[in-house]
Order: structure tokens, then C-alpha cells, then sequence
């Protein structure tokens, strides 16, 4: 396995099984698992058929059921329908050996696995090693199948039973070794049992040498479970054994995550990454986006800064939108606009596009700086990328433009806003009308006046008597009376 990657990637039950779709079952509780009729997309007819059957018939009556079908199967369909069929293992058991049949007993490999995988997922352990004796004369066995039962005692409490069958799985033909000893261990620390791996770790360590592999999964482990100083322990125990290791990448990645969980998590975190840079060891991007996140909410900006220079300029990784947004948030609640502008800029030509959150930050500042130049240009820019200005900056930008005597982006800003919200527009809509007003633009602000009125938003009678005040001193009260005979009618 290539250590840029986690130790899930370790032999588990077949995939694609039910795993992700059920929830984990424990020595007290029933499992459950999805069936045909959860399925993501249309099932063929025939595998529909045949996990209805599987699904929906008495065991006893499968096999004859079956037959009256006069359907064939192939390799492929027998997967298929097994995989389907795990809350049902007595029927499926019937539908394998029935498919056997007509297979002349030529199951494939993964077919096999997906039987012990489910019999052992269904605590049918008698039965998962009959399967497994089968499979072992056909000579049918592989890590993948012992990464199963392994999954299968340590998700029903049976972790000692995980173990001991680590100790013979050698007399079935295959290799008790590194591989897949942090198959076992990874097994464990996935159901949050990383003490028992640890503590099986240090029993077997003398026999098997552990790698990189095995501490990035020990570690990981204790990232889930939030246990520092056990995490701790296995990096201390790892650098003795093998040093520092720059590949080693999801072990320091783990690590450091781990630390965040702690007390004064960032501060702590951010010198043991000073430790990291110091040994050319560096954590994956897992990290940085975490950091990140607590550099925001902490506002330490110097914090966030060297993570950011390390991570784009000494590893060459490329942020993405979220990690942008991260880094524009935070300048943008420190007001530092030249920063927030810039990193707005790049990210296209990093790879990474601004989204409705970006703009959304960036044009607050801009509003909340008096930029509304800029405010303009990138307001017509993020419409053009079809991102949505919030309510909040629609609201805010109307005013402040009114304010600063430019009625043509108030108007702009209120036209996207009567087409984007259908709620909370009155109040801006008046303020509208009456800066127009106060600006002598009278017979626009009759204009948007009759639009509100059409549109069913509300326009407040202290608006009315000052446009009509407005109307009768320019002697144009016939557009007062177009006004309220249009509310009349609407109303």
C-alpha cells in the first residue's frame, strides 16, 4: 500500500459490500443492511427478480422458486445479487448453492468472499469457516478474505477471535505478514478499538516488523478517539523504530489532527508542525484545511500565514475553494483588503473557483470599507459566475450607494434582489423610493414605487404622503392618484 494513503485502503470485507450502507452491529443488537430496494440506480431485471426472490420468499421455498424462473446466471449476476442480500443470509446461502449449480460450482473468488463476508457480518461464524474450509480446498483464499472475518469478529466484540484467526490464517495458505498485520490492526482501530491494536501491536511486533503502514493506522485510530497522549506514545514508539520518515505522510497527518482535538490544540499543533518542517516531514492536506479552520476561529493570522506558505509554497499542494475561503475569511475579518483581494484573484489560477461564499466575503468588506467601485466590479463579476449576493450585502449595498449618491448600482443591486428573494424586501424597497425622491429622481421613484405595489411588497404610508408631497409640488398629482389607484386595485 503507498503510505500517501490511509489505512483503510487495507483489505476489508468485499467491496463494493453493504459496509458503508449498514450500521455496525454489536453483541447486543441486531444488524441492518440495505437490500435491492435501496439501490442508487435501476437493477437489471433479472438481478431485481432474483433478489426479490432472495428477499421475499421462505427459505425453504427459495430453491424452487428459483428454478420455476428458468432463469440463468452468470459469475457476475451471482455477485451481484449477493451483494444485495446480506439482511437475508439463509436465502442467499440457498441462491449460491443453487447458482452453483447451473455453474457447475465455478464460483468466482469475490463470490466466495462475499458469502463469508456476509455470513460473518450476520454473526454466522460456524458457517463462515464451513464457507472458508470450502474455499481453502478449492484453493480460493486470500488476504481479502481473512481482512473480512477479521472485520466481521472485531464489528460483533469479538475482537480475540479476530486475533486468533491472524494466528492461523497461515495454515489456510496465506502469509501471516505485514500486510496483513495492519489489516488486523486496522480492522480494530476502526471500530474504536485502537488500545486492543495497540495492545496486540506490542505482542506481535518482535514477530512481524512493523512499517510505516502500521503507525499511520495506530495513529489514525487514536485521531478517531481523540486520545492525545496515546497518540502521543505510538509516535514516540514509531520514531524509535524507524525514525523519521518524510513518505510517511498520514501518520504525522493523524498525529497533528489529534493534537487540534486537545487542550490549547492549535498552539500545540502548530509547534509540533515547527517540529515537522525542521525534519522535512510534512502532514497532508487533511491537516491544513483543520488548522486553517481553527486559525479562523481563533483569528491568528500569523498562524495561518505560515501554514499557507508551507503548504502552497514548500509542498506545491493546491488549496481548494473551502481552504480560499478560510484564508479570505480571515482577512477579511481583519480588514486587511489588499490580502483578501489578492487571494480572491489567484485562486482561478490556482485551480480553485470562488463560489457564492467567496464574493460574499470579500464584497462585505468592500461595502463595509466604502470600496464601492470595486464593490461594483465584483458584484458584476460574481453575477456573471452565477453566485448569489446574500440578502444581508443586497440590503447593505442599496443603502450605501443611495448614500453615496448612486442611484443607477442601488437600482442594479435591487433589481437582483426582487428577482433572487421573495421575503424581507420592504424596508430596502422604501428606502429605495424615497433616496430617489430625496435625490429629485421623482418620477423613478414612482416608478419602483408601482413596482412594489405590483409585486405585493409593501410600500409604507409615510412613503406615500412624501412622494405625494413630492408629486403636488412638481404638479404632477395625477401620478399620486395612478399610485393609489393601483394599490386599490392590487390591494
Amino acid at each position: 500500500m503507498s503510505r500517501s494513503k490511509r489505512h483503510r485502503d487495507y483489505p476489508d470485507q468485499p467491496e463494493p459490500g453493504p459496509e458503508s450502507g449498514k450500521k455496525h452491529q454489536h453483541s447486543n443488537s441486531e444488524p441492518t443492511f440495505p437490500s435491492y430496494l435501496d439501490a442508487g440506480k435501476p437493477l437489471p431485471p433479472k438481478i431485481k427478480l432474483l433478489c426479490a426472490i432472495v428477499a421475499e420468499i421462505h427459505c425453504l421455498s427459495v430453491e424452487e422458486t428459483l428454478n420455476d424462473t428458468g432463469v440463468r446466471v452468470s459469475q457476475h449476476d451471482v455477485e451481484e445479487v449477493l451483494k444485495l442480500s446480506y439482511a437475508f443470509p439463509g436465502p442467499a446461502l440457498k441462491f449460491f448453492r443453487w447458482s452453483g449449480r447451473q455453474l457447475n460450482e465455478h464460483h468466482s473468488p469475490y463470490a466466495w468472499n462475499l458469502v463469508v463476508d456476509l455470513l460473518g457480518k450476520n454473526c454466522f461464524f460456524d458457517a463462515m469457516w464451513d464457507a472458508i474450509k470450502s474455499m481453502n480446498k478449492e484453493r480460493l483464499l486470500s488476504l481479502a478474505t481473512f481482512a473480512s472475518v477479521f472485520s466481521s469478529y472485531v464489528v460483533a466484540d469479538k475482537t480475540p477471535d479476530a486475533i486468533m484467526t491472524f494466528e492461523v490464517m497461515d495454515q489456510y495458505g496465506v502469509a501471516r505478514d505485514i500486510v496483513a498485520f495492519n489489516s488486523l490492526l486496522s480492522a480494530i482501530c476502526r471500530e474504536g478499538k485502537t488500545a486492543d491494536a495497540f495492545d496486540f501491536y506490542y505482542i506481535a511486533k518482535d514477530k512481524i516488523r512493523p512499517d510505516a503502514d502500521t503507525y499511520a493506522i495506530l495513529l489514525e485510530g487514536w485521531e478517531s478517539e481523540g486520545h492525545v497522549a496515546s497518540a502521543t506514545k505510538v509516535l514516540d514508539e514509531m520514531v524509535s523504530q524507524i525514525g523519521w520518515d518524510p513518505t510517511n505522510v498520514p501518520a504525522y497527518d493523524s498525529f497533528l489532527n489529534t493534537l487540534l482535538k486537545g487542550t490549547n490544540g492549535i498552539r500545540v499543533a502548530l509547534d509540533f508542525f515547527d517540529t515537522l518542517k525542521a525534519k522535512r516531514c510534512y502532514p497532508g492536506v487533511k491537516f491544513f484545511r483543520l488548522a486553517l479552520d481553527e486559525c479562523v476561529k481563533e483569528g491568528d493570522v500569523g498562524g495561518a500565514e505560515a501554514l499557507w506558505e508551507a503548504m502552497v509554497g514548500g509542498l506545491g499542494l493546491q488549496p481548494d475553494t473551502s481552504m480560499y475561503n478560510l484564508m479570505i475569511s480571515l482577512h477579511c475579518h481583519g480588514n486587511n483588503i489588499s490580502v483578501a483581494k489578492r487571494m480572491l484573484d489567484e485562486m482561478v489560477y490556482n485551480g480553485a473557483f470562488p463560489n457564492s461564499q467567496t464574493y460574499n466575503m470579500v464584497f462585505k468588506m468592500l461595502i463595509k470599507n466604502r470600496k464601492l467601485q470595486e464593490a461594483g466590479v465584483l458584484f458584476t463579476e460574481m453575477i456573471k459566475n452565477e453566485c448569489i449576493l446574500e440578502q444581508a450585502n443586497c440590503i447593505a449595498a442599496v443603502r450605501i450607494y443611495l448614500d453615496f449618491g448612486d442611484p443607477y448600482f442601488a437600482i442594479k443591486v435591487w433589481k437582483f434582489m426582487i428577482e433572487n428573494y421573495h421575503s424581507g424586501l420592504e424596508d430596502t424597497g422604501n428606502f429605495l423610493v424615497l433616496g430617489l425622491r430625496d435625490m429629485n429622481r421623482v418620477p423613478e421613484a414612482v416608478k419602483y414605487a408601482e413596482d412594489m405595489i405590483l409585486r405585493g411588497i409593501k410600500l409604507s404610508s409615510s412613503s406615500m404622503l412624501k412622494l405625494k408631497d413630492s408629486l403636488v409640488r412638481a404638479k404632477k398629482e395625477y401620478m399620486y392618484d395612478d399610485l393609489v389607484s393601483t394599490m386599490n386595485t392590487v390591494g
